[in-house]
């Protein structure tokens, strides 16, 4: 059991009000035995603190001492593979031991943005084997080889690298090339099985595994009734519903009725795409995620919990670490 964290950003609230809200849930769940903890790469979300990713994982390292702490995932084609290897290799030799490289191939952003971070306009992904080739060699250079460009720090460095999906393009290679995979079931839900079955019929044993080894990223809102964790869910569906609406917005306090927000071809959509969004009591949500393991046969559970009341998603984590891990 994993924590995927967005950094919320809440109606009335502030970046740093989230960054520190999401210090105080990672050093929670610490406590709990969450085993890692990863802050996700996205740009011009007026609700989401994390486009800084690699300084939003050194802040949550820093208050931290045993959870692993990474990226899931960074946008590689954003950035030179280069600037990646240095900015994980110093991370690494601050923390040693505790940071994870989950790497994406989306732009984690609108075009025009995209552009203004100088992706090249006509990219469109396919090149992301390259630079992911490109990363590795920094990483790990050929020992025949003497390169005249090198990351330092993160030349030799251990740093667990993760393919990151939501389609069957990363499921196949981080299958072929025998990297731990990680999907996005919480925003692309009817892919899920198709990819994690690409990636199991794929897979070629490695340095890294000897076996394919699978995380699903889940939404998860736990609270003390059905009722309760159901009407937190409703500021969830409100950010869908806006970004399905062109119009993306800080997070919002829950509501009693979203059928007096959406209509029905909008209330379709978003019920679609969070299809697999889990709510209830402590018992209920024990109950659906067995569910979902016994489908998924998923290693790990990396759980996202988007609620407007920070106290509600200590509360949703605790209750996981308790009814899940017996804690």
């Amino acid at each position: 059991m994993s924590v995927l964290d967005l950094v919320p950003i809440v109606v009335g609230g502030t970046a740093a009000d989230s960054f520190r809200n999401s210090l105080e849930l990672a050093q929670h769940v610490e406590k709990w035995g969450f085993h890692r903890y990863w802050l996700a790469e996205h740009h011009g979300m007026p609700g989401i603190a994390s486009s800084a990713t690699s300084v939003v994982i050194s802040y949550i390292a820093s208050g931290t001492s045993k959870i692993r702490v990474g990226s899931g995932g960074i946008m590689l084609p954003n950035h030179a593979p280069l600037v990646i290897a240095e900015q994980f290799g110093t991370l690494e030799s601050m923390y040693p031991g505790r940071i994870d490289l989950g790497i994406g191939r989306a732009p984690g952003t609108d075009p025009l943005t995209a552009r203004a971070l100088r992706r090249d306009f006509q990219r469109n992904g396919d090149d992301f084997p390259e630079l992911l080739d490109e990363l590795c060699s920094y990483l790990n250079p050929p020992s025949f080889d003497n390169p005249r460009v090198r990351a330092i720090p993160g030349e030799g460095l251990n740093i667990p690298i993760w393919l990151l999906g939501s389609s069957g393009f990363s499921a196949r290679l981080a299958g072929e090339l025998g990297l731990p995979f990680a999907f996005a079931s919480h925003f692309s839900p009817e892919y899920t099985l198709p990819a994690l079955e690409i990636y199991r019929s794929s897979f070629r044993p490695s340095e890294i595994l000897d076996e394919p080894y699978v995380m699903v990223g889940i939404n998860v809102i736990a609270a003390d009734t059905d009722e309760k964790a159901r009407w937190l869910a409703t500021s969830q569906e409100l950010q869908f519903l806006n970004l399905l609406r062109n119009q993306p917005t800080p997070l919002s306090p829950p509501v009693e009725n979203m059928d007096e927000i959406w209509n029905d071809y909008e209330k379709v959509a978003v019920k679609r795409q969070l299809s697999s969004m889990i709510t209830g009591s402590p018992e209920t949500v024990k109950e659906k995620l067995q569910a979902f393991l016994d489908v998924t046969q998923a290693d790990e559970f990396i759980i996202h919990t988007q609620v407007f009341d920070h106290k509600a998603r200590l509360r949703s984590y605790e209750i996981l670490a308790q009814v899940v891990m017996g804690k």
